[in-house]
């Protein structure tokens, strides 16, 4: 990416206000609802590199790991009040997301049980494919506990 002002962010997508420390000095991440569609993006910035000034593998599980959540939420009204950590999360690394390039992935729910919801997605590149995600999260318990307790819950 060169000096001066950035790309500017695809059409349609508003900043997402992220709770929580770690996303947040990770961002900005972007969101689109439309339907039952949900996508989240993010511009790659020097500081989300590694050394070959592509995306570092660690922020991009992070960003998937967010992902999925917000898929779960976007698709299922139950599922939108809890917490939901991540029990497994898959990542195939497709191809390399530049410095510089628009990332944005979305997904499906798959399943809900009791206790897990079952969550896939896909992450592009500039529109390329780039990486492939699937995950198992766990339906714990209602946010807004959590945040009148002032803290995550233990598992």
């Amino acid at each position: 990416m060169t000096a001066g002002a950035a790309p500017p962010i695809p059409a349609g997508l508003e900043a997402f206000e992220m709770v929580g420390p770690v996303m947040a000095v990770n961002g900005p991440l972007f969101k689109r609802r439309r339907g039952g569609e949900f996508a989240l993006g993010l511009r790659i910035e020097p500081r989300h590199v590694n050394p070959m000034a592509n995306l570092h593998g660690g922020m991009m599980a992070s960003f998937c790991d967010m992902l999925l959540v917000l898929v779960a939420h976007h698709q299922s009204e139950t599922l939108r009040a809890h917490f939901m950590p991540t029990v497994s999360l898959q990542l195939d690394y497709l191809a390399p997301a530049t410095l510089g390039c628009w990332i944005e992935g979305g997904g499906q729910l798959l399943r809900t049980t009791r206790s897990l919801a079952f969550v896939q997605a896909l992450v592009t590149a500039d529109g390329q494919p780039c990486v492939r995600a699937s995950g198992v999260l766990k339906i714990g318990p209602l946010i807004d506990e959590v945040v009148a307790r002032g803290r995550a819950p233990s598992s």
